[in-house]
């Protein structure tokens, strides 16, 4: 049964209308790409290049493939905690996950159960003493993200703050009822409620907490991904401007002024990295010897302009959000 949801707004609650952005609403819709036989043609590049190192490393026979159903549906609310700043970090969000109350994870799985037809015994155990399993959920979420996201993060962190640029813009120069009223097709603001449509529960203020919290997402689709948890406020993960060009190839055409400050050989490493990539296939592909790509990424990391990411065996090397910038410098 689809309802038409209505969250009534006080002036209290649109003064407390605020945006975030938050890497773990990424993990789950991340997380059913890969484990797919499909995936949207947007993120068909970065679905093949990491799903053979999901399926290498068994994370997607673990946990996350119980607490996140294949097919879509609810994911368990202790997996998306409120974000308290306006961009927490990995590591804080999995801090809070770890320390979700008993009785909030019991309830969560119960709704879980209740969806999927039952638990298998990991989320049993899970439900019957989470004290000692949500760490273990946790160490998964941190390997999870060090695999599939960690090493592509600046790119998509790069399309939500866009994203929000723009809405803030919205909201500055035709208010916030206009920013709520365009934000996605579902939605419609009538000058005191937010409504939406093509909802199967009822999103009222007895079952969210004061304001509203606009988290744009890369991964969740053509559609919007709710979570509301007294006393937090309801969040609203939407899908993010600029998507589509997400995996877009991003040429270097001009670089001899940035091989003079850098040298040509880590310029060239550099311009490469369009996505993440080892050593030794950097090596292939630059024809520089794996040595050279070493001290080459070592220069380069040891000035902040890539990161590296253990993934399985090997490591991944990724330009960081400053390497993006200056390389989109140089091409001007």
């Amino acid at each position: 049964m689809v309802v038409l949801a209505e969250l009534a707004f006080s002036t209290s609650d649109l003064a407390q209308v605020r945006f975030a952005v938050s890497p773990m609403w990424e993990v789950a819709p991340s997380f059913r790409l890969l484990r797919a036989g499909t995936t949207y043609p947007v993120h068909r590049p970065w679905a093949d290049q990491v799903r053979p190192r999901l399926l290498a490393s068994g994370l997607d026979r673990g946990w996350l493939s119980e607490l996140i159903p294949p097919t879509g549906g609810y994911v368990p609310d202790f997996l998306n905690p409120a974000p308290t700043g306006p961009a927490p970090t990995p590591a804080a969000e999995r801090e809070a996950i770890r320390a979700s109350p008993a009785d909030r994870v019991r309830q969560d799985l119960d709704h879980l159960a209740r969806h999927e037809g039952g638990l298998g015994p990991r989320l049993r155990a899970l439900r019957d003493d989470p004290q000692s399993f949500l760490p273990r959920v946790a160490e998964e979420l941190a390997a999870y993200w060090e695999l599939a996201l960690a090493p592509y993060w600046a790119r998509v962190r790069a399309v939500l703050d866009a994203d929000i640029r723009y809405r803030a813009r919205l909201a500055a120069e035709h208010g916030t009822g206009h920013l709520l009223n365009v934000l996605h097709t579902s939605l419609s603001w009538d000058g005191t409620a937010l409504r939406m449509t093509r909802r199967k529960q009822p999103l009222t203020r007895t079952t969210a907490g004061t304001g509203l919290l606009l988290i744009p997402s890369a991964f969740t689709g053509p559609g919007l991904r709710t979570r509301t948890t007294l006393p937090d406020p309801p969040q609203l993960a939407y899908p993010a401007r600029g998507v589509g060009t997400l995996w877009e190839p991003r040429s270097v055409t001009r670089t001899d002024a940035l091989a003079a400050v850098l040298g040509r050989s880590r310029t060239l490493v550099l311009t490469e990295l369009e996505i993440p990539d080892s050593t030794t296939r950097l090596a292939r592909r630059t024809g520089l010897s794996p040595a050279g790509v070493s001290q080459c990424l070592t220069a380069l990391r040891d000035a902040g302009l890539v990161s590296a990411h253990r993934a399985g065996r090997s490591v991944l090397y990724a330009r960081t959000a400053a390497a993006e910038a200056l390389l989109q410098a140089a091409s001007a």
